[in-house]
């Protein structure tokens, strides 16, 4: 394959032997790179090789200005704004950015194109005078302040477009403008040099009035590069070509260079569709892992959004690379630090809250940041522990450093800095940049080129403000804090003529390469979609000649069709996933190429999804194991630590043997286990004056008063500085009152009846030691039942439930299915407690009943254990069935204990 520019190049030196006389002009950077190699391989005489410039710095030079950087242009054009509007008009700076850089866009193309700006101007206003919103006889205030934004446009547009050029600095439009202006001066005073523009296609009207009087003066050469297929009609990829040698005038008398090139008429060309981004990307790395060689290789990102990605999935084969886009610095790790600070600093704003005040997931999203854990290690995540055991929702300063000794105060003195943000932006900014300075000794590699890169950032923003003094509050600086991250990027050092090239779509221009792998080849993405965000209407830019996206899908299609016409292998990824509204399907392009290459090999792949077949985890019984149990036997195990065991071995084992217990949560919504507590502590408190009483129905009038202050008592007590008068919370301190005050109405119901209810017990503490045959020690069980009372001669076993729970969990006819059966473990619960109380009272009952009351379930009232195998209940928990079910525990306890038994994983875990 001979490349574009290698025609070019040879092409020169056969026509021109003093390179000196001569300026190459290209459509980018990477472009002059290529171009250089190529003179430098064909030269064979010791010379100096020619300027070679890109059309960016080639117009600079002709305007004599330099480009501004977008974000000091916004800055400066803020400047323009207030001092030519009245004073009670101005926006804040946070609101005028919103539109000011569409404004801003839309100046840069009207410039680059050489329009008459009183003329459009006065157009646009006129045009907005017609719309809908001037109907009305009497036009509203908002619409009288839309026709004035439109009217001020031309103001604000000119003032900035003076202020600039008399700065000798500029937008790249009005560096267009300016170098027309300059051209006259410019072809004069060169006389005796030319200029060779290459590979160029779609020119504003700036660079076409550039271009043909340069040509027509005899000073410039213009090679494109095109084939004959871009020169017949129905080929929209030729339209601006079609357009310069029909129109121009110089091409009335002389070729157009060149319409017929070396062409690759034998192509291997694979269409692949694969679902989603990353699919896409690791089959481009797969297709690269099997490639011996890079040379003459390009991997081309339609999506450069894709980067990131991209560089995560690149094989290990890949040794040389050169990447142009650079590597945008939001993707980096550290802007995640910074992020949070601000949000943190924001919310608290937000949430108007005292100056000291944090919201605590803020805090805690802070303190796990991977950059600070570098400067700091344990003691972040030990303020983070406490943060969750005190349950504050908002932290103070002082909340953190409580029970901090003053030596680890001071250690930590930068972390509970950044607490504190003055109200100077500069002095934050400041702040910001000290904070990387302390980073600085703790990174290596990589990552000190990306605190450099942020250190510039606030360096940058710090100059600017200083400058403008625009930045007045924190709101206002994390805007242009994101913008510039929007806009900056970190390059990369690669080797630019070795190796894989990985590149944009734009960067393509003038290149040619063997073998070209294009990724997102979709609709929306090449061509791009009709998305365009700009104050001016599309019937304006037709009448005045501005690109609309008819002309930009012409520039995709160009760029597409011209990269592919010299490579010998293609491989065009696209996403087969669309979005929800059918929008991101196959680009036309790809369906254009079908029709054209019959032979083109079309494949559908996705992802490969290994199946793994996974053991359940068993973990043998060892005698330190056996030993950790027979402690916890001794010890006393629970009801409801059996029915752990129940439920899943291995959580059992996690907790009894091993000790793991769940870790710490801030409350922000009260947790059912905590809403539960607080109901249990209530009702014991409001009974205990009354243990061993009779309750009467005045009883239930004084707990009926003491409700809402004992309920607010134990929230304050178990969700300890959560806050309840608001929000979900509320809703749940509510729903805990509704749970009681139905639960004391069904109370004072029984008493109404005139039964006789009495209080036996509150939270009682109940134990008993039993022997299992085949285990040689004692087993001691242990709990703790919520309620004993005595109703109309019947002992009842009560356990309070704030969850929901039904009579057939209750109803068992043969035990067995305990150990089956989680649905039963309530069941085996109550069982439990019914032994343990016969055993610690040592007195025989005649009637005995044991259940639970449910609060989801109150109106089912006491659900009792039922062990008739009938419709009739059999309520009575006898001596007999409490033998034929601690026979089942026996059985229970003795599996946890063999030895050769192991703890297996439940695979099929009730919820």
């Amino acid at each position: 394959m001979k490349s574009f520019i290698s025609n070019v190049v040879d092409e020169v030196l056969k026509n021109q032997k003093n390179l000196n006389e001569l300026t190459f002009v290209l459509p980018s950077q990477r472009a002059c790179v290529f171009l250089k190699e190529e003179l430098m391989r064909n030269i064979s005489t010791t010379a100096f090789l020619p300027k070679i410039e890109s059309i960016e710095n080639y117009i600079q030079q002709l305007a004599d200005l330099h480009l501004i950087d977008n974000t000091q242009l916004l800055f400066e054009f803020y400047s323009i704004y207030k001092s030519h509007l009245p004073t009670n008009n101005l926006e804040s700076f946070e609101a005028f950015s919103q539109w000011a850089t569409i404004a801003l866009h839309d100046f840069n193309e009207i410039d680059s194109y050489l329009v008459d700006t009183n003329d459009f101007f006065e157009n646009l206003k006129d045009i907005k005078k017609l719309d809908t919103w001037f109907l009305d006889k009497k036009p509203s205030k908002l619409a009288v302040n839309y026709l004035h934004f439109f009217e001020n446009l031309n103001v604000l547009y000119n003032a900035l477009y003076q202020n600039l050029k008399n700065n000798k600095f500029g937008y790249q439009g009005l560096i267009y403008k300016e170098a027309t202006a300059n051209l006259e001066f410019y072809i004069q005073n060169n006389t005796n040099s030319k200029v060779v523009f290459v590979g160029f296609n779609a020119l504003n009207k700036a660079e076409e009035y550039i271009f043909q009087e340069l040509l027509n003066n005899g000073v410039a050469t213009v090679y494109w590069d095109a084939n004959s297929s871009f020169f017949e009609n129905t080929n929209e990829a030729g339209v601006f070509l079609r357009k310069y040698k029909k129109e121009w005038s110089y091409y009335k008398e002389n070729d157009f260079l060149w319409s017929n090139t070396h062409l690759n008429q034998t192509q291997d060309i694979h269409l692949i569709g694969a679902p989603k981004n990353s699919t896409q990307i690791k089959y481009a790395g797969e297709l690269l892992a099997n490639f011996t060689s890079f040379s003459k290789t390009a991997l081309v990102l339609a999506d450069e959004n894709l980067l990131t990605l991209t560089l995560n999935s690149l094989p290990n084969n890949v040794n040389n690379i050169n990447i142009t886009m650079g590597y945008p610095l939001k993707d980096i790790p550290v802007a995640g630090l910074f992020d949070k600070l601000f949000k943190m600093h924001l919310n608290q704003q937000r949430f108007n809250k005292e100056t000291s005040q944090f919201y605590y997931k803020d805090v805690i999203s802070l303190l796990n940041d991977p950059f600070l854990n570098k400067l700091y290690k344990e003691e972040l995540q030990n303020i983070i522990s406490k943060i969750k055991k005190e349950n504050s929702i908002f932290l103070t300063v002082e909340d953190l450093t409580k029970d901090i000794s003053n030596e680890d105060k001071s250690s930590l003195s930068v972390l509970f800095s950044l607490f504190t943000f003055s109200a100077n932006t500069n002095e934050i900014v400041q702040q910001c940049a000290g904070l990387i300075n302390e980073l600085k000794p703790f990174v290596e590699g990589v990552e000190k080129e990306y605190l450099f890169r942020f250190y510039n950032v606030f360096q940058q923003l710090e100059t600017l403000n200083s400058k403008y003094n625009h930045i007045s509050d924190l709101k206002t600086l994390t805007l242009f804090y994101n913008q510039l991250l929007q806009n900056e990027k970190l390059s990369f050092q690669g080797e630019p003529l070795q190796g894989l090239q990985l590149m944009g779509m734009l960067e393509t221009r003038a290149l040619d390469f063997e073998t070209v792998i294009i990724t997102s080849v979709n609709e929306g993405i090449l061509p791009g979609g009709k998305n365009d965000f700009s104050f001016i209407p599309y019937d304006v830019k037709k009448y005045f000649d501005l690109p609309t996206y008819q002309e930009k899908d012409a520039i995709f299609s160009y760029h597409f069709q011209r990269l592919l016409q010299r490579a010998s292998t293609i491989y065009l990824i696209y996403n087969t996933e669309t979005d929800g509204y059918g929008s991101g399907e196959k680009s036309r392009f790809l369906t254009q190429l079908e029709i054209n290459n019959p032979a083109i090999t079309k494949t559908i792949i996705s992802p490969k999804v290994q199946r793994f077949e996974t053991d359940l985890l068993e973990i043998k019984k060892t005698p330190e194991v056996l030993e950790k149990l027979k402690e916890v036997f001794t010890k006393g195990i629970s009801p409801s630590a059996l029915a752990n065991y129940i439920y899943n071995p291995i959580s059992f084992y996690e907790q009894k043997v091993l000790g793991i217990k769940e870790d710490d949560e801030v409350e922000e919504t009260i947790a059912a286990n905590t809403m539960g507590s607080v109901i249990h502590d209530v009702l014991e408190q409001m009974y205990i004056p009354y243990i061993g009483k009779f309750l009467q129905k005045e009883h239930i009038a004084t707990m009926q008063k003491n409700m809402i202050p004992l309920l607010n008592t134990y929230f304050e007590k178990h969700y300890l500085k959560g806050n309840i008068q608001t929000g979900k919370n509320k809703l749940i301190f509510e729903v805990s009152k509704s749970y009681i005050q139905r639960f004391l109405k069904q109370e004072l119901q029984l008493l109404q009846q005139k039964k006789a209810l009495k209080i036996i017990a509150l939270e009682g503490n109940l134990n008993s030691e039993i022997r299992v045959d085949g285990v040689d020690f004692p087993i001691k069980l242990r709990g703790i039942v919520d309620r004993v009372d005595e109703l109309d001669g019947v002992t009842r076993i009560i356990d309070y439930k704030t969850g929901k729970v039904e009579s057939a969990q209750l109803k068992i006819t043969d035990f067995s299915v305990i150990s089956e059966d989680y649905k039963y473990t309530k069941a085996m619960q109550v069982m439990l407690y019914s032994h343990m109380f016969l055993a610690t009272s040592k007195k025989t009952y005649n009637e005995l009943e044991s259940g639970i009351i449910s609060f989801k379930n109150l109106q089912a009232g006491f659900l009792k254990m039922n062990f008739s195998e009938s419709k009739t209940k059999d309520n009575q928990v006898s001596e007999e069935r409490i033998n034929d079910f601690m026979s089942e525990i026996h059985k229970i306890i003795l599996e946890i204990l063999n030895p050769i038994i192991p703890f297996k994983q439940n695979d099929n875990l009730p919820f």
